[in-house]
């Protein structure tokens, strides 16, 4: 029995053990959809509008009937006594007795009825509530957007620090081999030392950008993790290489898309504003309207000197009303006048936002077009110079290594190569990110 119990220890531990090394693997469009679902931002922003869902039946229920039950019980430690004429019980004129009315204990239990009739504010709040509702819609939206375009972002930047870490183990092993190769004819006296220090140094500096690049790949990846709503530590692997992302992102009809403000979220986000600016200001003027509402009541009331209230015999006494409140508002010291002015000032103030954010996104727009415009002919730009500093740099080495190039011709060519390297991958992860900041304004939302 021992055995058989620490067998399937060992089998739920290794099975358990598998599953923690188990890696998830992500297309850009899995990336995206992936984090529209599990990202922290994206699943709290939707819950605001579960809450603003409830929130506008919460407004909407105070103007529906309200039934409140209530019951009160009694006990008088010592009862109250009250005078009256003596001569009302048989005493003298001019005295006083003293009498105790009513029983020790007593119960009243009631139900009542409320209705609002009318009231201004409450009619006000029920579009207020609407509008929070398409707020917290919109504010989804927006992160949404956002969160698309900082997986965007992390995916690209992931991709970028693995190929420079590709690139750069390329280049050391090339590196350690031409300087073992010149280390070999410096020994046979046919070179210089300053050939293999020339050298050296250029390989110490890969190598040290090597482990700050690899440094960086970790955090890339936990940064990754993060944006998509993963554990950190979990083991990921992306499916797209960088170049053909890149060359997959060139879209010259997305410069041409159609600058539609009204479909941009941050001006739907400063549209809502004014509109529930102009709600506030209707709201104050409501506060002069009177405001009516009914109810009905009853109940009953039973009475005793000790605890017979759940007797059969008990007698109760019953009562019922019915009744209405008319709340009439006639004169607040210029209060409510202040109020609707302020409220009239905000309105304004909201207009010339929404005019300003208008104007500001038509900027942004011409910005964002503009960048990624850039972005795809510096591309082009870098792709071509990378070429050219590769046959640059093999022709600096077979000259060195037949003695006609120097070896400070040889590291600078290489120092070329290794900038056009990097400037190369750095043009490409521009066009990925130039075209989610584009889409992200012009709210696309095509992965």
């Amino acid at each position: 029995m021992i055995k058989k119990y620490v067998t399937y220890c060992l089998l739920l531990v290794s099975s358990t053990f598998v599953f923690a090394q188990e890696t998830m693997n992500f297309s850009l469009a899995e990336a995206i959809d992936y984090a529209l679902e599990n990202n922290r931002i994206v699943k709290n922003a939707q819950r605001d509008i579960e809450a603003a869902k409830e929130q506008k039946w919460e407004t909407t229920a105070t103007g529906l009937p309200q039934i409140d039950a209530n019951v009160d019980y009694q006990n008088f430690l010592k009862q109250q006594i009250s005078l009256i004429p003596a001569e009302f019980v048989g005493g003298e004129p001019g005295e006083f007795a003293e009498v105790i009315f009513g029983t020790k204990q007593n119960v009243n239990a009631a139900i009542t009825l409320r209705q609002l009739l009318f009231d201004g504010s409450y009619l006000v709040g029920l579009q207020s509530a609407k509008v929070f509702l398409e707020i917290s819609k919109n504010a989804k939206e927006k992160t949404d957007l956002e969160v698309r375009k900082a997986v965007i972002n992390a995916y690209g930047n992931m991709l970028l620090a693995q190929e420079t870490v590709d690139i750069l183990e390329k280049n050391t092993v090339v590196l350690q081999k031409n300087l073992n190769d010149i280390q070999k004819i410096f020994e046979n006296g046919l070179e210089e030392e300053e050939s293999v220090e020339q050298l050296q140094i250029t390989l110490a500096g890969v190598e040290s950008a090597l482990n700050n690049a690899s440094r960086l790949k970790i955090i890339a990846k936990n940064l990754f993790n993060l944006t998509i709503g993963l554990d950190i530590n979990t083991d990921t692997r992306l499916t797209e290489n960088l170049e053909d992302l890149a060359v997959n992102n060139v879209s010259l009809e997305l410069i041409d898309a159609n600058e539609d403000i009204n479909n941009n979220i941050d001006y739907k986000i400063a549209f809502n504003d004014k509109t529930s600016k102009d709600l506030m200001l209707k709201l104050e003027k409501s506060r002069g309207l009177p405001s009516l509402s009914g109810f009905i009541n009853g109940g009953y009331l039973g009475f005793s000197d000790s605890f017979t209230f759940l007797d059969s015999d008990q007698q109760w006494a019953g009562f019922s009303l019915v009744g209405v409140s008319l709340n009439v508002p006639i004169f607040s010291s210029l209060g409510r006048s202040a109020a609707t002015q302020r409220a009239r000032i905000n309105v304004e103030k909201a207009k010339e936002d929404l005019i300003q954010i208008e104007q500001e996104l038509k900027l942004e727009i011409a910005s964002a077009k503009s960048n990624y415009q850039f972005s795809i002919e510096d591309f082009d730009i870098k792709k071509r110079s990378l070429k050219l500093a590769e046959r640059i740099e093999r022709k600096n080495e077979i000259k060195f290594f037949e003695g006609i190039a120097s070896s400070f011709d040889l590291r600078q060519a290489q120092t070329q190569l290794y900038g056009a390297q990097q400037d190369y991958l750095q043009s490409m992860l521009e066009v990925i990110t130039r075209k989610a900041d584009l889409e992200t304004i012009l709210n696309i939302t095509n992965n």
